[in-house]
């Protein structure tokens, strides 16, 4: 789809209630409200001139339903893993399935860098301290926030790793879903600026719904603002998903300090 023309004012509506959709959906749970706005973004979609157009703000919006329908929450027990690895399975495998016959050259998963940059090292390397930085702050005031995922009292080693695949299972689908998809297929349609504010608006809108209360929508949607900006600058997912790997354990670190004693994360992770 070219993007030399000046995109249409219709098109700019669609994504406007695309997002607005998502929102009241998704984690604010008003689905009458929130259907207004999906049918008002489906309505401008389907009357684009633009077939491709037509076909990628629909399978975007048939992930927002998805998802709405989605069981989110960090429940890690063995029915909940499965009922909503069925749903997250599915908003990343369907996209291509359906747009390959036409689009199968826009959703590429490319996971290793055509060339070696420092600056993608550095994008890395600062996220460590940043991380750990951050979520000291978060659960300090918000301590609230650790009891979103719960634990055993006493300490119990399969719950605690349950958790740890969980939360990284979870972070990896992010980036695969959040950038390789909403991303990718937003920013063959719109500029980089505009592709990146919408789909962070989606990445925030999931993670709120499954834990990130307080300030979290802040610091997740500056978080889904970094990544899709390096996934541009590196064309690649190597990078996004380290970033994103390490962010989920200090994520995990601060989860299971809160319920035991630190040496214990320390003695499971080396066990």
């Amino acid at each position: 789809m070219s993007q030399d023309s000046p995109t249409p004012m219709t098109r700019y509506a669609s994504l406007f209630f695309f997002c607005v959709a998502a929102v009241l959906m998704i984690p604010l749970e008003m689905y009458p409200f929130g259907g207004v706005f999906w049918i008002a973004s489906f309505y401008y979609a389907m009357a684009d001139r633009e077939a491709a157009f037509r076909r990628r703000m629909a399978v975007l919006l048939g992930c927002v339903s998805l998802l709405t329908a989605a069981p989110i929450h960090t429940d890690t027990s063995n029915a909940h893993i499965l009922q909503l690895g069925a749903f997250f399975l599915g908003v990343i495998v369907l996209p291509p399935l359906i747009l390959w016959r036409w689009d199968r050259e826009v959703l590429s998963y490319r996971f290793w860098p055509r060339r070696f940059r420092w600056l993608d090292l550095a994008y890395v390397a600062i996220s460590i301290p940043l991380a750990k930085v951050v979520f000291e702050w978060y659960f300090r005031y918000n301590p609230d926030m650790p009891t979103h995922w719960l634990l055993p009292a006493a300490f119990d080693g399969e719950s605690v790793h349950r958790l740890f695949w969980g939360i990284n299972g979870v972070g990896i689908w992010d980036e695969l879903f959040f950038v390789n998809t909403v991303y990718v297929l937003l920013r063959s349609m719109f500029s980089f600026r505009v592709a990146n504010l919408a789909q962070a608006v989606v990445y925030t809108a999931v993670l709120y719904d499954m834990a990130f209360t307080g300030i979290g929508p802040v610091l997740v949607y500056l978080f889904a603002l970094t990544q899709g900006w390096m996934f541009k600058e590196s064309e690649n997912l190597l990078y996004v998903l380290i970033v994103h790997l390490i962010v989920d354990y200090f994520l995990f670190s601060s989860i299971v300090a809160h319920y035991y004693p630190l040496d214990s994360v320390v003695g499971l992770l080396f066990h």
